[in-house]
């Protein structure tokens, strides 16, 4: 259920005196806009951008629904009850489900797709997880695997994939640190894991292997753990009330969650490190704020999906029961009613107000571990490779265009060497 974590315009204007006939009868936009320039990457569609709040917008089923980009509306959404998660009410903005029928319900420990009671108990039990002692411990951890790799980047010399040698290891092995996977059994672990996040088509061979091999191992992991607790989050979840299915699958939530748009952001960060004059000094001299700015402007997660349970009314419009939201974070982080020049990475603009990490009781419950992350590698970049840039032209790079936010499989990069 990873791709519906990132779920990843035509301007409609309303008249609320309309009656309900003429509502309906107003063009629509046909899908989610996901067409963005190649000379701005970063940016997201512009059909996004500088419209209203919220606009009608058509389904890939066919059914009408609604196009949230300012922040206000999507974080009105999102803090809203009244609006579910569930898979299964939710009609998506790209693509549908094989069979053209309705998504399927969550398998129980996914709490992305859970509303309460149920979504609270997961939460409640993972939130106590993320203990002031362990975050302190994959701080440690997470400052060695980044100056281990950044000194094998070093020793290997220039030209280097940024992905493969950086933005890719150190979110997985910090995954398995959280998870407690052996370190003799993660060369196995991320074979799969990398597998999973980085396949384009998820009708393959390759992911159908990739899947089951991760399942049979993280089952494995999960009996271990019963048998012989170790001191990370899987052992500490084996004391509570969860099964084994529930526990193998919340591992693969917070995998889905944790690797691919730890990655994700590496990659274009580095890439916009090359790219935007002071923000090497920035991310050196005042970390924090400047992974924050970053965050805002990337929005890796462009966007999520909420189904009305009842009749709501946000901004002035009315979504009836049974519609479903697309809450573009994406634009939302753009909303020039919030932030100034929007469209630009503003150096020293502070670290609030942004809603990459989402909002309401589904906002990223890793969004810690993630800062540390981020902050850990942007500062050891900065500084151990001020004078990093692409070693092939932009132009070059792929997936320039391709998808709705800007994603490269490969980075390669160089450095002048000392």
């Amino acid at each position: 259920m990873q791709g519906l974590h990132f779920l990843g315009h035509a301007v409609l204007i309303v008249d609320l005196s309309l009656g309900e006939r003429n509502r309906e009868e107003c063009v629509m936009q046909q899908g989610l806009p996901t067409q963005r320039s190649a000379d701005r990457p970063f940016d997201p569609p512009q059909e996004l951008l500088g419209g209203q709040p919220l606009t009608r917008m058509t389904y890939a089923d066919g059914k009408a629904g609604w196009l949230a980009t300012s922040r206000s509306a999507v974080r009105a959404v999102l803090a809203d009850s009244r609006f579910s998660a569930r898979y299964e009410l939710l009609s998506l903005p790209t693509g549908m489900p094989a069979d053209g029928g309705a998504l399927p319900s969550a398998m129980p420990g996914d709490l992305t797709g859970l509303d309460a009671p149920e979504h609270t108990r997961y939460r409640r039990l993972l939130t106590g997880q993320f203990t002031v002692r362990r975050m302190r411990q994959l701080t440690d951890r997470i400052e060695q695997t980044v100056a281990e790799h950044l000194d094998a980047m070093r020793r290997k010399g220039p030209p280097v994939d940024f992905v493969a040698a950086f933005a890719r290891p150190v979110p997985t092995l910090t995954i398995c640190e959280l998870l407690g996977v052996p370190y003799e059994e993660r060369a196995l672990f991320e074979d799969n894991a990398v597998t999973l996040v980085s396949t384009v088509d998820p009708s393959s061979d390759e992911y159908a292997k990739a899947i089951t091999g991760f399942g049979e191992y993280v089952a494995r992991l999960v009996q271990a753990k019963r048998a012989a607790p170790t001191d990370d989050l899987l052992s500490g979840l084996t004391t509570s009330d969860l099964d084994d299915t529930e526990l193998a699958t919340i591992a693969g939530v917070l995998l889905s969650a944790g690797l691919a748009t730890t990655m994700h952001m590496l990659t274009v960060g580095a890439l916009a490190m090359t790219r935007t004059p002071g923000l090497v000094e920035a991310m050196r001299d005042n970390t924090e704020s400047t992974v924050e700015e970053l965050l805002r402007y990337m929005s890796i997660v462009p966007f999520s999906v909420r189904t009305a349970l009842e009749d709501v009314t946000v901004d002035g419009e009315l979504i009836k029961a049974g519609e479903t939201v697309t809450l573009s974070l994406h634009a939302a982080n753009r909303d020039p009613a919030v932030f100034d020049d929007p469209d630009s990475i503003v150096i020293g603009r502070g670290k609030g107000g942004h809603v990459a990490f989402g909002h309401g009781i589904h906002q990223c419950l890793g969004q810690q571990l993630a800062r540390v992350e981020l902050q850990a590698a942007f500062r050891a970049l900065a500084t151990q490779f001020p004078t990093l840039s692409l070693a092939v032209p932009f132009e070059s790079l792929p997936g320039l265009q391709d998808g709705i936010v800007f994603n490269p499989p490969e980075l390669p990069v160089t450095w002048q060497q000392a």
